[in-house]
């Protein structure tokens, strides 16, 4: 995938354009790592790499629940563990269930074909406002990218301190970019 999202026809081929971007390069932020980089925690905080994948896979699909109006049981004690590759969990079984996660949103969207449909507003967390009886598809979508951007964002600043991986030199890596003389694809440390 490119470093950008090509033309769009439309909004709701756009939304889902920006999402699956916001995917691709917080999955890109686990390329070349081994398990225990995966959940190093380099930082002061507790974050990882895969835990935070694994978050947005997670936070993805529980929004996705809300727009098909299917119950879903919210767990806020195993919150943690919502941000942690559990013992054994491995970054591949993470980015298959991430993969049958966007294709569900995609399908969802797609056989809506409303970006205007109301989405039930959850008022049993603090965070959302009580004056609101309903979000929009495109809300959610928008939210999505909005999360997904911001986790993106905390996995390269993890990622960086793991090895000194960044952004552009590791999609050039897990692309096949060739060397230029202002970028070098990103090369585990020998």
């Amino acid at each position: 995938m490119p470093g950008q999202v090509g033309a769009i026809a439309n909004e709701q081929e756009g939304l889902l354009a920006y999402l699956a971007q916001m995917r691709y390069v917080v999955k890109l932020t686990a390329y070349g790592l081994s398990p225990e980089q995966l959940r190093a925690t380099p930082t002061a905080s507790p974050l990882t790499v895969g835990g935070l994948i694994k978050h947005c896979a997670s936070t993805e699909e529980g929004w996705i629940d809300d727009v098909r109006r299917e119950p879903r049981e919210l767990d806020y004690t195993a919150y943690e563990e919502n941000f942690a590759l559990s013992e054994g969990e491995t970054i591949d079984e993470v980015f298959a269930r991430y993969d049958r996660v966007a294709a569900r949103t995609e399908k969802t969207v797609a056989e809506i074909g409303d970006l205007d449909r109301a989405v039930p507003v959850d008022h049993s967390v603090p965070w959302n406002p009580k004056d609101l009886d309903n979000w929009s598809v495109r809300w959610v979508l928008l939210h999505l990218i909005q999360e997904t951007a911001r986790h993106a964002g905390h996995a390269d600043i993890i990622r960086e301190s793991v090895d000194g991986g960044t952004a552009y030199p590791i999609m050039a890596a897990a692309e096949g970019w060739p060397a230029s003389p202002w970028m070098k694809p990103w090369q585990p440390a020998s």
